[in-house]
């Protein structure tokens, strides 16, 4: 492992400061400096970007994306006995990188950062999915974002990329290529981490496209796709009853059979049946 920075290794990190990952928080942390700084270049050129972090345990990633030359980066940490481990990094980067111990799902991260901005994260198991919703359904478009680079659990991964027909298209898929687009870059073996997961992990970015492939109400979408996946196995006539009392003609009218299932239907026909159901 070769250093990027002054700082110790991260395992001495740890040891110095009692660090035992927590499954309760989701925590499996990336020790290797090398893959963190691999993550890190896969966002991109860093330099004249705040980035956000989310879930920076140890500070591995946060020591790469600084390294790399992220202008300046704000860490979000749920866990207070990281606190003075990213606290020794911010005084070997001074003025770069704030540390914010709070829960990322009740924190507004714009009142800290400054455009442009890009989220690098190895994110907590347990929030993961949920933070991806937030960054790809606000109310606006472009986002406050250029680009997300995110490690997932592999089968998420593999959900965000999907292609209809396939077993992992879904809701993620569906929302990430409206307004984006996603590609794997990096897969990671659990045993990269400590402790190591049951599961492979993979890194996606994801990058904001300037308008929507399809027009269509970004909160009805969601909506829309939830309802269809969360019945996948249904015909659509029957996981999206009660939606409008002309469904099927309106199914039709979006070039989808009322007895198509949700996996077999392409974004052009869901953003299609959303603007549909919003007339």
């Amino acid at each position: 492992m070769s250093a990027i920075d002054t700082l110790p290794p991260l395992r001495d990190v740890i040891a110095q400061h009692g660090l035992s990952a927590r499954k309760a928080l989701g925590q499996n942390f990336l020790l290797d400096l090398n893959l963190t700084s691999k993550i890190a270049r896969a966002a991109g050129d860093l330099t004249g970007s705040d980035v956000l972090e989310i879930g920076p345990g140890p500070g591995g990633l946060t020591r790469g994306l600084l390294a790399e030359g992220a202008r300046h980066v704000l860490a979000i940490e749920k866990d207070a006995r990281c606190l003075p481990a990213l606290d020794e990094i911010a005084q070997a980067y001074p003025g770069r990188l704030t540390v914010l111990n709070a829960d990322a799902l009740q924190v507004d991260p714009l009142a800290h950062l400054t455009p442009p901005i890009k989220v690098v994260a190895n994110l907590p198991y347990n929030v993961g999915t949920e933070l991806l919703i937030r960054w790809l359904t606000p109310a606006d478009w472009p986002p406050v974002w250029d680009s997300l680079t995110l490690m997932f659990q592999r089968e998420v991964a593999e959900r965000i990329v999907a292609t209809p027909g396939s077993k992992a298209y879904g809701r993620l898929a569906l929302l990430a290529q409206w307004r984006c687009e996603a590609r794997i870059v990096m897969h990671l073996p659990p045993s990269a981490f400590t402790p190591p997961p049951k599961v492979s992990s993979a890194v996606v970015h994801i990058t904001a496209l300037p308008e929507p492939r399809y027009p269509a109400d970004p909160v009805l979408l969601e909506r829309l796709v939830a309802k269809a996946f969360n019945q996948r196995r249904k015909m659509l006539r029957s996981a999206l009853k009660g939606l409008a009392p002309d469904l099927e003609d309106r199914l039709l009218a979006a070039g989808i059979q009322p007895t198509d299932r949700a996996e077999t239907v392409g974004l052009e026909q869901f953003c299609a049946l959303a603007r549909s159901l919003k007339s």
